[in-house]
């Protein structure tokens, strides 16, 4: 029997797919130390981040056939040495696009209205000082006909692309492997058209001396793409978001960008030292601050758990019929 260890947890959904299948499905977390002695016992992990699966691990587990990764970056695992020993590495690069996008625009909104700052302030000073209040907060930014540079153009890149094409932002999406798209914005309204726009890649330094607001959605590779040489190219006042990976940001040069004005305000959801992020972020007043929460909507998990099932069951079918 197929024995399949599930060590960052998997939509009910997914695992109900997996064990009609056949398989045996554990979903008992399993420390990162004592995975070396529990996964030779099995054929198949499935991880987020949190578990990380190396080289040295890859290596004591002769019987492994798939590492499956719920969600799009495979920073946690030493893909190409897998692929080199025969295993599959699969992840789910669809399912959770939306779900991300969105909570870039929570940021975006959020941000452009200082609802992060009048979401503190209103509970405490909201009936002794509201005027004044009133007065801090009433000088907001409307998204429409603003410039958003996309930095990553792939699935979460394109569906960023999708809201705000929506909201009537202009786009300028950065990518070094991708030339152009066609972005469909989709009514839900009985026969309503899709819109479809064609949108060209630009340069990152025009991009950077051009958007009114950034959003990231590039794996980490080893080195930040935004430090100060980038953040010295950009507009003055403005607004970023990263919901992509830690370190795709250098923090020392953001919160530098912070404090000269050049970046007028920072929406966060995943940080270099996860999960202890630094104070000096998560107390900055421009910050907008989520703890790593892009892909955690019920229907992105629900996604999630089906495609990994879905791949991991194609696997072995084709596997047994070669």
């Amino acid at each position: 029997m197929i024995k399949i260890l599930v060590n960052d947890g998997i939509h009910p959904d997914g695992k109900k797919q997996l064990e009609e299948a056949g398989y045996q499905v554990s979903t008992e977390k399993v420390s990162q130390e004592d995975l070396p002695k529990e996964l030779p016992n099995y054929d198949v992990i499935c991880v987020r981040s949190a578990t990380k699966v190396r080289k040295e691990l890859i290596d004591q587990c002769p019987n492994l056939k798939i590492i499956a990764r719920g969600g799009v970056g495979l920073d946690n695992i030493d893909v190409d040495y897998a692929k080199s020993k025969g295993i599959q590495v699969i992840n789910t690069p669809a399912a959770s696009s939306e779900s991300v996008a969105e909570l870039v625009f929570a940021h975006l909104f959020g941000l452009s209205r200082f609802l992060h700052l009048a979401n503190r302030d209103m509970p405490s000073k909201g009936d002794t000082e509201f005027k004044q209040l009133k007065k801090s907060y009433s000088k907001g930014i409307q998204l429409r006909g603003k410039t958003l540079g996309i930095i990553g153009f792939g699935r979460i890149g394109q569906e960023t692309a999708r809201i705000a094409l929506g909201l009537g932002m202009k786009v300028m999406p950065v990518d070094l492997m991708i030339k152009e798209a066609t972005i469909g914005v989709d009514l839900y309204y009985p026969d309503a058209p899709t819109i479809e726009v064609s949108l060209d890649v630009v340069s990152m330094d025009e991009m950077l001396q051009t958007a009114d607001y950034i959003s990231l959605h590039v794996p980490f590779t080893g080195k930040a793409l935004l430090s100060t040489a980038e953040f010295s190219k950009m507009k003055d006042g403005v607004i970023l978001v990263n919901a992509a990976r830690g370190g795709t940001v250098d923090e020392d040069a953001l919160l530098q960008a912070l404090e000269n004005g050049k970046v007028a305000a920072a929406g966060l959801d995943v940080f270099e030292n996860e999960p202890t992020p630094r104070k000096a972020l998560l107390e900055h007043p421009r910050i907008s601050l989520t703890p790593h929460i892009g892909a955690s909507t019920g229907q992105a998990q629900t996604n999630i758990g089906l495609e990994l099932a879905e791949k991991i069951i194609n696997y072995f079918s084709v596997a047994a019929n070669n």
